[in-house]
């Protein structure tokens, strides 16, 4: 099943936006550091490359949580998206013999920075919601180019989504 994009938005341009990406089958594939290690080895890199900036990232066993803003007025988001998911699937196929990533993935695009707070405390909140750590800073899949990890323990008290 493939998600419709926005019709009338190009997805290019200096955007932010809130991603999640489910791995294949939701296999909890991200379970232990080597395998977070060798995805956020492309996952950051190559949002660097087409003019994204990780405001914050979480790993969670079964999806990868990103807000990712861009910082470049040429950053395309669906060709970011592409490229990532390609990378660190081609990669992943080669160390396991396994299929990583679903077809698609979600997006919401912001539509000012005024939520970022409230999103970063989404995305590094689901590890204590899912009951894998009891604070922030013990879980180590996460973390943002942006903002410290004291920071970024704050955002998670702010953690309900403005379009929730």
């Amino acid at each position: 099943m493939r998600l419709a994009r926005l019709t009338d938005f190009d997805y290019i341009g200096l955007h932010a936006y809130f991603l999640t990406i489910c791995t294949a089958g939701r296999t909890p594939f991200f379970k232990d550091a080597r395998s977070v290690d060798a995805a956020r080895g492309h996952f950051l890199p190559t949002a660097t490359a087409y003019g994204f900036e990780v405001v914050a990232y979480c790993f969670m066993p079964d999806h990868l949580h990103g807000l990712v803003a861009a910082t470049r007025a040429d950053a395309d988001f669906k060709r970011f998206v592409a490229m990532f998911k390609q990378r660190c699937a081609f990669a992943h196929r080669r160390r396991t013999g396994t299929v990583l990533w679903q077809e698609n993935y979600y997006e919401h695009v912001l539509r000012s920075d005024e939520n970022y707070p409230a999103i970063v405390g989404y995305i590094l909140g689901n590890p204590l919601r899912a009951g894998l750590v009891r604070a922030v800073g013990e879980y180590p899949f996460m973390g943002s180019e942006r903002y410290s990890l004291e920071m970024l323990s704050d955002f998670v008290q702010s953690a309900k989504l403005p379009w929730e």
